[in-house]
């Protein structure tokens, strides 16, 4: 038996396949998965988001502390309650993981990691918070739910009465204290939505009343479709310790500016810039079959042409049609050959993201 989120027994009444996930007893759907990607798309879903770490630090040098551990830059948020997404790296600049910090106040910021990565996480950032007296406090008394969708703030506002006004001016990228729950217009599907962490206490009660109010439960398997339709990276397929973020599609998370900061893993990064190396493209795959993590793309039509190796592939249900995300040592051209069970498959290189806001972005 796994770990198990406050959400567990809500779940199995609700009919859900449970399935291990990083050591937790997580929901992968709960009868249709096509259903419930469709869902965040068109109306309104959510996601128990519970195994992931919320991580509060706490100190008067926690900015300070914070652009050394992160490749992204926390002096770029100026305003409470602003978000920023990074990558915390190893000396060598691969990826420890990558998260989301918020700037709750000059001595306080919240950090949201992933579940599998979390124990490393929390050893990593002990290790060297010490240095800067910042305290590290997991907040294991917490849950967390994300409603996501073009209708999942305003029906995700009703939790937040008399206050609903507050929630839906909450602007892109921003979160908020609701009492004690935090609410960010965050998320991890390329829809609109929010990220609600709250007492465990309460998780269970707003999530049954989210369903009444006609969100979706959707489990991991339609997170999944989403998040790559949407062009984001999962931790484990597409980065890792192996990889850097500038072979992971992720540059944009790295501040080189400005160029007296010190933080970990820079060395390596301005090496890796100055060489160049393996970039992240999209594929569409223009026959039929599916992609899938690790097979082989050719950057010809031969077997011995320079090859690089999908990193996470799947069928997309909204474009009807299958992407992936590749990492290739070459410059693509506007098409490769992907192998799939010993044979060539044609695949046209693309720019992620493939839908964003439910649209497809790409001609098919």
């Amino acid at each position: 038996m796994g770990l198990k989120t406050p959400l567990f027994d809500v779940h199995v009444l609700q009919g859900a396949k449970i399935v291990d996930f990083g050591g937790w007893d997580m929901p992968l759907h709960y009868g249709s998965q096509i259903e419930e990607h469709h869902a965040v798309r068109r109306d309104a879903g959510m996601f128990d988001v519970s195994h992931m770490a919320v991580v509060d630090l706490r100190g008067a040098r926690v900015r300070e502390f914070l652009r050394f551990l992160l490749a992204n830059d926390v002096a770029r948020l100026a305003s409470l309650g602003k978000a920023l997404y990074s990558c915390m790296l190893l000396p060598n600049g691969g990826v420890i993981d990558d998260l989301i910090v918020y700037f709750m106040s000059d001595s306080w910021y919240r950090l949201v990691v992933n579940a599998g990565t979390r124990n490393k996480d929390l050893a990593w950032i002990r290790s060297r918070a010490a240095a800067y007296s910042v305290s590290v406090a997991e907040r294991e008394d917490l849950a967390m739910i994300a409603v996501q969708g073009p209708n999942a703030r305003h029906k995700a506002a009703a939790l937040l009465a008399p206050r609903q006004s507050a929630a839906l001016d909450l602007k892109p990228f921003f979160g908020t204290e609701f009492g004690n729950w935090f609410v960010a217009r965050t998320g991890y599907t390329g829809e609109d939505g929010f990220e609600i962490v709250l007492p465990a206490a309460d998780a269970a009660a707003a999530w049954n009343k989210l369903h009444a109010l006609g969100v979706k439960p959707a489990g991991l398997g339609a997170r999944d479709t989403l998040r790559l339709e949407a062009g984001m990276n999962l931790y484990g397929n597409d980065m890792d310790e192996n990889h850097h973020p500038l072979e992971s599609g992720l540059a944009w998370t790295v501040a080189f500016e400005p160029q007296s900061r010190e933080f970990i893993g820079r060395p390596a990064l301005e090496e890796a810039r100055r060489a160049g190396g393996p970039e992240l493209v999209g594929l569409i795959l223009e026959d039929r079959g599916v992609l899938r993590s690790h097979q082989k793309v050719l950057a010809g039509v031969s077997s011995d042409a320079p090859s690089g190796e999908v990193t996470s592939g799947t069928f997309s249900p909204t474009m009807n049609r299958s992407i992936a995300l590749a990492r290739v040592p070459f410059h693509p051209h506007s098409s490769v050959q992907v192998e799939i069970r010993g044979k060539l498959h044609a695949a046209r290189v693309v720019k992620p993201p493939f839908v964003r806001h439910g649209k497809p972005l790409i001609e098919i």
